[in-house]
């Protein structure tokens, strides 16, 4: 029979999806459709089998700190969360604008939450993200200098669609450090969007960075064209906790 030879042929040439629903329309024929819609579900069947494949891969190399999904976003809790301006940033058209995001408030507010789950909507999108939390990252930097691959690592990073930096403020950066994430923020200006979520308003991050030269430089490009998001309130893990004593 020639379905065999077919069969090896799209193995061959790697469309899987193909040959499964191939092999499916074998086992159990379509006699009610004609040949251009058994080929269109072939087709399908291989383009979703792709999607799904990238998709994966988008959010593997994301490295994600928290499974999030914008669906399970609370909005009862107090924190200022506007749900109006929530479901503007879900639209994820800020990313193509190339626009940035801040996310400041108290600990435990959900501010790395809310970080996860625009760039976990980010990749269902079709768009490409990283998380980083600063300290680990000023880690590796330092470990990529050592070895030669500071450049490729750059490289990489300014290719990323939405770059999430998480725990900015939580120690003041050194003079490296700060030259480190000038060349970050200078690669991705007006090029690619990055969020970035902190303890610390905005109005103290000149302070933090503690250098006016680099500091202007720094907020110059990471301030314009950016999304403030101000949360506030008490944590949510104080509530979590509330609610497992009251199970308990």
């Amino acid at each position: 029979m020639l379905n065999q030879p077919t069969l090896q042929k799209l193995k061959s040439l790697k469309l899987t999806g193909m040959a499964e629903a191939f092999c499916e329309q074998l086992e159990k024929p379509l006699p009610d459709l004609d040949f251009e819609s058994r080929l269109g579900l072939l087709i399908d069947r291989e383009w979703y089998l792709r999607e799904n494949r990238r998709l994966s891969r988008r959010l593997t190399q994301a490295k994600l700190k928290e499974t999030a999904c914008v669906e399970d976003i609370d909005y009862k809790h107090p924190r200022k969360l506007n749900k109006s301006v929530m479901q503007e940033l879900i639209r994820i058209q800020w990313i193509p604008k190339h626009l940035n995001l801040l996310i400041t408030g108290p600990t435990g507010c959900g501010k790395t939450y809310i970080a996860c789950a625009l760039a976990h909507t980010a990749c269902l999108n079709g768009f490409t993200a990283k998380y980083y939390r600063l300290p680990r990252l000023w880690q590796e930097l330092k470990i990529a200098k050592a070895n030669g691959s500071y450049g490729n690592l750059l490289s990489q990073m300014a290719k990323i669609d939405l770059l999430l930096l998480d725990d900015w403020g939580i120690a003041a950066p050194d003079e490296e450090q700060r030259r480190d994430l000038l060349e970050i923020l200078d690669d991705r200006y007006q090029r690619k969007s990055t969020i970035v979520t902190s303890q610390l308003p905005t109005t103290h991050w000149h302070e933090h960075l503690n250098d006016a030269t680099l500091a202007d430089a720094i907020l110059d490009r990471l301030l314009h064209n950016s999304i403030k998001l101000e949360l506030e309130g008490d944590s949510l893990r104080k509530k979590q906790k509330a609610l497992q004593t009251a199970d308990a």
